[in-house]
């Protein structure tokens, strides 16, 4: 995209090059899968809850694995990326296998909760010890690698704040599952069935509701708010 560009290897700099970036929509689109993959990874979540209310858990983890192994195939077969078929089926399988063990729902989450735990300390941390983690996986997933808004002071600021945002974000998401999944542990061992399975389905809701909805706006935030600080900055070449 453009802190990945180094200046001398431009030709131009103007209304030509800005022509060139991809639009916020296309970077949006190639990182969550565009609207096919949104659904995608969802669905097995969605196949899993739905399975556990009006069966039984393990009917509902067979079913949410086997779909999201169905969902791989399919792609393969039209010979799509697979990229976040298999996250999708990496995660559903980790929580299938929990579930499946332990017999309980609820541990189905469980691990997505721990992953957002270390991922959003991992942010924070990142964050004060000037490595910004969104700097990084910028450098990896748009600007080809190059670590060149090392450079630029204000890049460094912007990728910290976001990184921050994305912390703070990612924790407080991952807190509301968390403290709905240890209210049914602490509902199942008071004995009350009826409301440590409302937990649980409460807990499937979150996950829903709290995945990609804030997953998607902060993408939106992020790659615009680069954009426009690197367009602002465009004109004058970064320090080399």
């Amino acid at each position: 995209m453009t802190t990945g560009q180094h200046p001398a290897t431009q030709p131009e700099t103007g209304p030509a090059d800005e022509e060139r970036l991809p639009t916020v929509a296309e970077q949006m689109a190639d990182q969550l899968g565009g609207w096919r993959g949104l659904a995608e990874s969802s669905i097995p979540v969605v196949v899993f809850v739905i399975a556990n209310i009006v069966t039984d858990l393990r009917p509902a983890v067979i079913a949410s694995v086997a779909v999201a192994v169905l969902i791989g195939g399919l792609r393969l077969a039209q010979r799509r990326p697979v990229r976040h078929a298999v996250n999708g089926l990496f995660g559903i399988g980790i929580g299938a296998a929990i579930a499946w063990r332990t017999g309980d729902a609820r541990d189905f989450y469980l691990p997505g909760i721990l992953y957002g735990i270390g991922y959003g300390l991992a942010l924070l941390l990142s964050a004060v010890i000037r490595q910004p983690l969104v700097g990084w996986i910028w450098s990896v997933l748009v600007a080809k690698g190059s670590s060149q808004w090392r450079d630029d002071p204000l890049l460094v600021r912007t990728f910290t704040r976001l990184t921050v945002l994305w912390g703070v974000v990612w924790l407080a998401k991952v807190g509301v599952q968390a403290g709905i999944y240890l209210a049914a542990r602490r509902f199942d061992q008071l004995g009350d069935e009826a409301a440590a399975a409302d937990m649980e389905t409460a807990l499937g809701v979150a996950r829903l509701a709290l995945g990609y909805p804030p997953y998607v706006l902060l993408l939106l935030i992020t790659v615009w708010t680069v954009r426009r600080v690197t367009r602002e900055h465009r004109t004058e070449p970064l320090p080399s």
